[in-house]
């Protein structure tokens, strides 16, 4: 289970998370699903379980299962091992009701924990993936504090830890206003999310809690995955699309409120004047290019951290939307980044 990105799926809703699973079939994803939810149940449920998780193993994802006491009864099995055996499944997360002091479990199968209700005493197994619950109603996901106080519970033991954002191109009900571990998350990009559970939080997996990414935010993931790159989707003119594609630093000795983008005045157009234009307010998430007026400096492209006044010496050039701005908070002073088309 190398992949640092998984999914949930949902076999109430597998035919239309399928087409997207396609693309990422034999590449090893993890995939989460839960086989104890009540409104999943139907006619046909076991059934319907079975196909999908063979589906999924053919296709080589890597399986793990939220199982309860109650799962092993619904598929008419007598042990956990053969239920697993028969579902194709290589992980099981344990939820309530079963016993960690006798459970005898086989060694080819691997066991997350939950990460979201786990107490201090609990934490003893080392190299088990620790996964946070979801939190489909608003208001009552996880702060920050509380997050952070449970993961280092669990780190203090080796153990790896994984949580969820929520989607955007389609939540999942009843509720549909996102399946994520940080209520903060709710309604950020998924992308902006996933970059601040693995660098912020430095997480070792993240899943999609919901049921389909957008192509835009999945290639934003994947391309982080790849090079841990942060890019930064703004909507720039013409004028100023020469920013976009480019690697930029964040310069060393930038403010705690400000990035400064250090490359910016050289990779300006040789000879431009940049003359006072759009000097308005500049918010949090602006995008500024310092204009004559500021002498030397000009060509200088710098992004808002927090609210700035007006500045005849300084052109606001673009405006990065409010579900992304958690990527300023994950820009740390010496990192790289690119500017991406936001349209």
């Amino acid at each position: 289970m190398s992949k640092s990105l998984g999914f949930s799926v949902y076999v109430s809703h597998f035919d239309k998370q399928k087409p997207a699973l396609e693309k990422l079939k034999g590449q090893h994803f993890p995939i989460f699903t839960s086989l104890h939810m009540n409104e999943e149940l139907s006619q046909d449920y076991v059934e319907q379980v079975e196909k999908m998780c063979l589906w999924l193993s053919d296709n080589e994802f890597y399986v793990i299962a939220d199982v309860s006491p109650v799962t092993i009864e619904t598929f008419g099995e007598k042990t956990l091992n053969s239920l697993a055996e028969r579902l194709h499944l290589n992980n099981v997360r344990l939820d309530y009701g079963f016993d960690l002091n006798t459970l005898e479990l086989d060694d080819a199968l691997d066991v997350t924990f939950n990460a979201s209700t786990v107490q201090k005493n609990d934490v003893t197994r080392s190299k088990a993936l620790y996964m946070h619950n979801f939190y489909p109603r608003p208001e009552t996901g996880l702060e920050p504090e509380q997050f952070y106080t449970m993961n280092e519970a669990i780190r203090a033991v080796s153990g790896d830890l994984t949580a969820f954002i929520s989607g955007d191109k389609e939540t999942r009900g009843p509720i549909y206003e996102g399946l994520p571990t940080l209520e903060m998350h709710r309604y950020q990009s998924p992308y902006a999310q996933y970059v601040d559970l693995m660098k912020r939080y430095e997480l070792d997996k993240v899943f999609v809690g919901d049921l389909v990414l957008s192509e835009k935010e999945l290639d934003l993931i994947l391309s982080y995955m790849e090079d841990g790159i942060i890019r930064v989707p703004v909507a720039f003119s013409e004028e100023n699309s020469y920013l976009y594609d480019q690697p930029f630093t964040v310069r060393v000795d930038s403010p705690s409120t400000l990035i400064r983008v250090q490359q910016s005045r050289e990779y300006a157009q040789p000879g431009r004047k940049v003359v006072a234009a759009h000097t308005e307010e500049r918010t949090r998430g602006s995008v500024t290019l310092d204009n004559e007026g500021y002498k030397r400096y000009s060509g200088e492209v710098q992004m808002t951290k927090k609210d700035y006044p007006a500045d005849e010496r300084v052109n606001v050039i673009g405006s990065i939307e409010e579900q992304y701005h958690l990527l300023l908070d994950n820009l740390s002073n010496g990192d790289t980044f690119i500017f991406v088309s936001g349209n």
